[in-house]
């Protein structure tokens, strides 16, 4: 074995690990860590979770610390397969998140720039360019780190898949399994769903190409082999694929059983059988707004104020700049931004070059191109003009469980520099042969041509954008002015209409013209950057220069393209001390309550739930902290209990509210200086854990159903939807006023009630009904339990004295741990017996 051929590779991977070190050294040497605002949501909604695994060693596979209670399945759970973390802290060299997922992009793209053979010093490059990417580096610093791990996976499944193809059926199925295994381990589907679009554009044209070559066998082979990775991987990670898709059934991301908006008129939503249209497409990129992959700031770059950027206010006049610098930088069509996806303008040159370009690979390079494009149209969502956004909503399975989707630019963001990278090697290739092809400039050949074709669509637009700026965009977004207008009136209710309106006139020709400069800046950037790239290729053409000089220079220029970006959005202010961190954030860092916290903390009850009126139900991952909360945060919280929060909670139904077990609510603090801190108020009228109603009303439909919760009193009243009146046939409720019924036990899994009447009673849980995994039991013997109030449970209690139980014990888990558990053990004897395979081959080569 040729111990030499490893060296370039080992020089990558030190080079990555440079890298990664420089731009994250507060981290690893500074003490500091970045501070990640859903990471410290998400150690607030698991920390029921977390604390439950460390005291029992088990799992708890129900929470009741947000929205009332909900599986943990997409919250904390840990199954047989969580055990790939050591797979990954092996190819992340123990590096820690959100380090290592900028070590984890580079590397996964650089393994498939080696399955392409592509020259490892080019493959550099792309794997700098890939990793880079801004929108990776922007969803660090917001803290979407199973987000980002599931992107850095992409470029090492697309790898075996291509082995697979190319023939190598035993080490390209063992590829494909392992990542593929990583991949959707990483529980981020939407990504995962993105990747398996660009995979099924690749099979394809592989399968367009088999029926062109007459290799149909061999295609049929290869998918099998597929298959095979494919199966392993579902088989590694069935337990959470299966308990993620049973429980999306009943989230917002399944079908709505609602017609009606809270008022009681027809809902007239564009529906799907997933998530609401506009609820899914609300990040939408505009169409012009793609063009950020060429120049990032093209819709002037994030969502904070123009005032950050001093050089933007130098042609606004100075009694207007304080106005001016309040207003937002962006002015896409999203509801506001991080910041812009930027591919890099080098990169989209060389991409530009390849499209032109012939190719030996016009599978893969066919494969690139309509997966861009598929990305980018995709991306526009509401703002797509042809309908192929809608169309892909309404019937392509599975694809409107997702919103968000500007997100699908992730395909993009890896084919751009694959097909820039594959171009820059067909280049270096095609000008070290010994061809008779004359480089001067009285003679233009085909390659001159294509090379300033796509030096004119790049750099020449680039140039354009800086010269005629109003050529391209208007620098407002659309309806802009009429929500400025609004928030004005809303903020001054006594300021006469034309006041406002000339205000907004007198400053809005400034605010464009602010984002007119920062627009102009980046243009000229980019033209720069082309020009300079453009410049070294034309120098190594013309023999001037030798190959690695010039791929050394152009992968430094790709680099300060990149990096300088980047900085924009992770950088200094990013990264916050640890120690201060840890002890002075309000809520994620093990205790530090605020005086609300502490009083409420003082109550010794098992199990009752806090609503925190100081923030929106929907964005609350601090109460859960310390809390069983009304209130979370998560993406696919019930479909039933965010009906809840939009009918009733949101408009503050004290009913609804009380049955609910809310016994204290947290409001703001009336008086001055430490009188006006937070207060935890006792509401008094919270119904407790569980209690005996003396009626039902049997209701035809949801719609029915939750309309009934707005004039009831839950004490008294039980809420039926009809199907479910077999559980109440011969059955006659009448209240044991003496009667009680109580928790005597609470974990989240198992909870335990006593209860003693002299009849038959209804009892009314104040636990969330869920269909899926929920068993009841009175005296250890199996009950049937059904749904009232829209959310809550209920169940028949015999008279006299007895326990009552609920256990959360769904069969998926128990049934999907088992086939994990030899799924993982294939895997592990497929890769073992694959290196062997290309061991041997290679020792028999140099044996020979």
């Amino acid at each position: 074995m040729n111990l030499k051929s490893f060296v370039p590779h080992l020089i990558a991977i030190g080079i990555f690990l440079l890298v990664t070190v420089l731009y994250f050294n507060p981290v690893l040497f500074g003490g500091k860590e970045v501070s990640q605002s859903d990471i410290l949501n998400f150690k607030g909604v698991s920390k029921e979770i977390v604390d439950y695994r460390a005291k029992t060693g088990k799992e708890a596979l129900w929470t009741n610390a947000l929205f009332s209670g909900m599986p943990a399945y997409q919250i904390s759970t840990q199954y047989i397969s969580t055990n790939l973390r050591y797979i990954n802290n092996l190819f992340s060299l123990g590096l820690p998140g959100p380090v290592r997922m900028m070590f984890l992009y580079f590397l996964g793209f650089y393994l498939l720039m080696f399955v392409l053979k592509v020259d490892p010093w080019i493959g550099i490059i792309g794997a700098l360019a890939f990793g880079f990417s801004s929108y990776f580096l922007i969803i660090l610093d917001v803290g979407h780190n199973s987000k980002a791990m599931a992107i850095a996976y992409m470029a090492p499944v697309l790898a075996g898949f291509i082995l697979v193809f190319r023939g190598k059926l035993i080490a390209g199925t063992a590829l494909t399994a392992l990542f593929l295994t990583m991949e959707i381990n990483c529980n981020h589907p939407q990504i995962s769903y993105y990747l398996g679009l660009l995979l099924m554009i690749y099979g394809i044209t592989e399968f367009i190409a088999a029926i062109r070559t007459k290799k149909l066998v061999d295609f049929a082979k290869q998918v099998a082999a597929l298959g095979i990775a494919g199966l392993i991987a579902l088989g590694v990670n069935i337990t959470s694929l299966w308990a993620t898709a049973d429980y999306s059934k009943y989230t917002i991301r399944g079908a709505s059983e609602i017609n009606i908006n809270p008022d009681g008129t027809p809902n007239k939503n564009d529906m799907t059988s997933g998530l609401d249209k506009s609820y899914a497409t609300a990040w939408s990129y505009g169409v012009g707004e793609s063009m950020t992959l060429l120049i990032p700031n093209f819709k002037g770059g994030s969502s904070e104020p123009i005032g950050k950027d001093k050089s933007a206010l130098k042609d606004v006049q100075p009694d207007m700049q304080q106005s001016v610098g309040q207003m937002y930088k962006y002015f896409g069509d999203q509801p506001f931004t991080s910041g812009p996806v930027y591919a890099g303008s080098i990169i989209i040159f060389l991409f530009v070059l390849g499209l032109l370009m012939p190719m030996q690979n016009k599978g893969l390079k066919w494969t690139l191109i309509a997966g861009t494009i598929f990305s980018i149209w995709l991306s526009w969502g509401k703002n797509d003009p042809f309908g192929l956004s809608n169309f892909m909503l309404d019937h392509f399975p599975a694809y409107n469980k997702f919103r968000a989707v500007s997100m699908i630019l992730v395909i993009a963001e890896l084919t751009i520099p694959l097909l820039a990278v594959l171009a820059l090697n067909e280049l270096s290739k095609s000008f070290n042969l010994k061809e008779s092809v004359t480089l001067a400039f009285k003679y233009v050949s085909t390659k001159q041509r294509i090379f300033f074709i796509a030096f004119a669509l790049t750099g020449g637009i680039a140039l354009l954008c800086w010269l005629v700026p109003s050529m391209f965009t208007s620098f407002s977004s659309n309806g802009e002015y009429d929500e400025l207008f609004s928030q004005f009136k809303r903020a001054n209710s006594t300021t006469d209409d034309t006041q406002i309106k000339n205000y907004l006139d007198q400053v809005m020709p400034f605010v464009q013209k602010a984002r007119e400069n920062i627009f102009k800046a980046d243009a000229l950037r980019s033209f720069i950057f082309i020009l300079l790239c453009a410049g070294l290729l034309w120098a190594y053409f013309k023999k001037w220069i030798n190959f690695k000089i010039a791929v050394a220079s152009v992968a430094l220029l790709v680099l300060i393209d990149l990096w300088t970006i980047d900085r924009r959005y992770l950088n200094n202010d990013s990264f916050v001390d640890k120690k201060k961190n840890n002890s002075e954030n309000p809520f994620a860092l093990y205790g530090r309550p605020n005086t609300a916290d502490l009083e409420i903390l003082k109550d010794n009850d098992p199990n009752f739930r806090v609503w925190n009126t100081l923030t929106r139900l929907d964005m609350d991952g601090t109460t859960s902290y310390f809390h069983k909360s009304l209130g979370g945060y998560h993406g696919a919280k019930l479909r039933r209990y965010q009906d809840l929060i939009d009918f009733h909670l949101n408009r503050r139904n004290m009913s609804v509210v009380n049955m609910l077990n809310t016994k204290y609510i947290i409001i703001q603090g009336q008086g001055q200086g430490q009188d006006n801190q937070v207060m935890a108020y006792p509401n008094r009228e919270a119904l407790g854990n569980a209690w005996f109603v003396g009626e039902y009303k049997m209701v035809a439909n949801p719609d029915s159903e939750i309309l009934a919760l707005n004039h009831f009193d839950p004490s008294k009243t039980a809420i039926v939807d009809k199907r479910f009146d077999d559980q109440l046939k011969n059955f006659s409720p009448k209240k044991d006023s003496a009667g009680s019924i109580k928790l005597t036990s609470y974990q989240p899994n198992d909870l335990v009630y006593e209860s003693n009447a002299s009849s038959e009673q209804l009892a009314v849980f104040s636990e969330i009904y869920y269909p899926s995994g929920w068993d009841a039991f009175i005296d250890d013997k199996p009950v049937s339990h059904f749904r009232v109030n829209y959310v809550l449970r209920a169940a028949r209690v015999p008279a006299g004295k007895h326990k009552v139980e609920f256990k959360f014990e769904p069969k998926i888990i128990s049934t999907g741990e088992k086939i994990s558990a030899a799924s993982m053990l294939f895997l592990l004897l497929l890769c073992g017996g694959a290196a062997f395979t290309e061991f041997k081959k290679k020792s028999a080569a140099v044996q020979e």
